[in-house]
């Protein structure tokens, strides 16, 4: 049996192996893409001169994998560039041969009766120049091939982690909103309380139904009743009113996108451990007027169209920062664990989310706001928002272990849910070391997150900046950063308002005094008579 990989002797050397690419591996290059499809500019020139930093950086954020293909895109374009030497050669012997016949055919046709032979024939060059055309056609096929597979490998690989992100898997803890953890414990902190729990609050009170979705869709989705249901338009509208007043403009984006942008985006049909994270949309193969179709997903966040506003497109320097906040239906797959911590609202397959989305010069002039200062007042936005909600939270810098694809790096914050509250002893080791909240360790649960994604995305959507507005400008264009956060992940957020407003005593909820002038002036939330 012949080996997998068959040897690859070019013509100037021996030294190279061929390396054969299954169809699966190139799966992401064949997929039909429309005429619109930005052109992914992977930075390859950066990951062969550092090679190292790519292949530590994997390992860093858990692509242990991926960590080879920094070594083996170097060894590729070492192949791409000894195949042009040796193309050099039969290249030279095909214009001396297409000189030679254009210079017998011409002697021929000076003198047609000239009966002479001449040494070689006509026949014999045209042989020989078709036969070292045969043979580069087939070195380029072969370059052809190693440089898709260069792009591809190149895409495939995580942004480089920031200076700030914690190497591993433990995040740190950087403060405490509406949270004193040298204070004494709230009363519901002292034993779990399983009346607490937004589910049973939320059933109770007549303002979730979980059994009526079981049966329209599944697990993973839910209806939203009576004051649950302007809870929602609630949180909506005040996160809005808080991102408008930041100078955040409003956006209403589609929940429908090419699967090639959410791709672009880091967000991937399965992620590294072959978990699906999306739902793709099934449709017909062919398209009578455009043979076959672009395959289409369901947008896991306004993320992913907001980025692809502004695909193929170049900014003037002078119009950026550009921030737009816009409210959406997500939808995830899902596909991890089930448990006690994602029961009700914390883990569904739809949801609602008002997200930010902003992009920033790459180059920092005088005045002008950095991804790092976008990235600072999406957390300032976050940070209001929940504060003025009155629920406790903490804010942690996540480690290399917990960033998606796109983002270098990272802020989420988590809110405690007395849901999750766990009656086992307290646990050394947790993220903020003190022994007064080691036993809510298990309460807490992320609400949002805020990303900088720096060049990662619009490398992959073709998004650039240029200075000035000229038509005719010749001025070189660099890729923009781009940043993005939760300003509002509707379900989590209302749990926990379920969950911090309720009054056992009343059995009702206290809402937020921030979202009553959206629910038309109520105060609480009582069983529905």
């Amino acid at each position: 049996m012949p080996p997998p990989n068959p040897p690859y002797i070019c013509l100037g050397c021996r030294a190279l192996t061929r390396r054969t690419f299954s169809s699966s591996a190139r799966r992401r290059s064949q997929l039909v893409r429309p005429p619109t499809a930005p052109k992914p500019t992977p930075d390859v020139k950066h990951i062969r001169k550092n090679p190292e930093l790519y292949a530590q950086n994997c390992r860093d954020r858990n692509y242990p994998a991926h960590a080879q293909y920094p070594s083996t895109i170097q060894q590729l374009y070492d192949e791409i560039g000894e195949i042009d030497v040796n193309l050099r050669n039969p290249r030279s012997q095909i214009k001396k041969l297409e000189k030679a016949i254009a210079e017998i055919a011409a002697a021929q046709a000076k003198n047609p009766d000239d009966a002479t032979p001449t040494e070689p024939s006509i026949s014999q060059l045209r042989a020989e120049a078709t036969r070292l055309r045969s043979e580069s056609q087939a070195q380029l096929t072969r370059q052809q091939t190693c440089d898709e597979e260069m792009q591809r490998l190149a895409l495939s690989l995580p942004n480089l982690s920031s200076a700030d992100t914690p190497i591993g898997d433990a995040p740190t803890l950087i403060s405490y909103l509406n949270f004193d953890p040298v204070s004494p414990l709230p009363d519901w902190a002292s034993k779990p309380d399983p009346t607490r729990s937004h589910v049973h609050i939320g059933t109770t009170l007549g303002l979730l139904d979980f059994t009526s979705s079981a049966t329209t869709t599944g697990w993973g989705w839910y209806f939203l009743t009576n004051e649950g249901a302007l809870l929602e338009q609630a949180l909506i509208q005040y996160a809005l009113t808080v991102a408008r007043r930041h100078g955040w403009k409003p956006v209403s984006p589609p929940s429908i996108v090419y699967s090639h942008i959410a791709d672009a985006c880091g967000f991937q049909p399965r992620d590294q451990h072959n978990e699906q994270q999306i739902f793709t949309l099934e449709q017909a193969d062919k398209d009578k007027d455009n043979g076959a179709k672009p395959q289409r997903a369901l947008a896991g966040t306004a993320e992913i169209p907001l980025a692809a506003m502004h695909a193929g497109r170049t900014f003037d320097s002078a119009d950026l920062p550009l921030k737009l906040v816009g409210p959406s239906r997500c939808y995830r797959a899902e596909a991890g664990s089930r448990g006690v911590d994602t029961k009700g609202l914390y883990r569904v397959h739809e949801f609602t989310k008002v997200e930010m989305f902003a992009w920033a010069d790459s180059i920092v002039a005088d005045g002008s706001s950095s991804s790092d200062d976008l990235f600072t007042e999406l957390l300032t936005i976050q940070t209001e928002i929940l504060q003025s909600l009155g629920l406790p939270a903490r804010v942690l810098e996540m480690p290399t272990f917990d960033l998606g694809a796109s983002a270098s790096r990272k802020r989420d914050i988590e809110v405690l849910f007395p849901s999750r509250l766990r009656s086992a002893a307290p646990t050394e080791g947790t993220v903020d070391g003190n022994d007064a909240t080691a036993s809510l360790e298990s309460a807490w649960g992320e609400v949002t997150s805020a990303s900088i994604c720096t060049d990662y995305q619009s490398r992959r959507l073709a998004t650039r900046v240029r200075d000035g507005k000229a038509q005719k400008n010749k001025a070189p264009t660099r890729f923009a950063h781009t940043v993005n956060g939760t300003a509002m992940a509707v379900p989590r957020v209302l749990a926990a308002i379920l969950e911090h407003g309720w009054d056992p005593k009343r059995e009702v909820v206290v809402v937020p005094e921030v979202l009553r002038g959206w629910m038309g002036g109520i105060e609480v939330i009582g069983k529905q008579k």
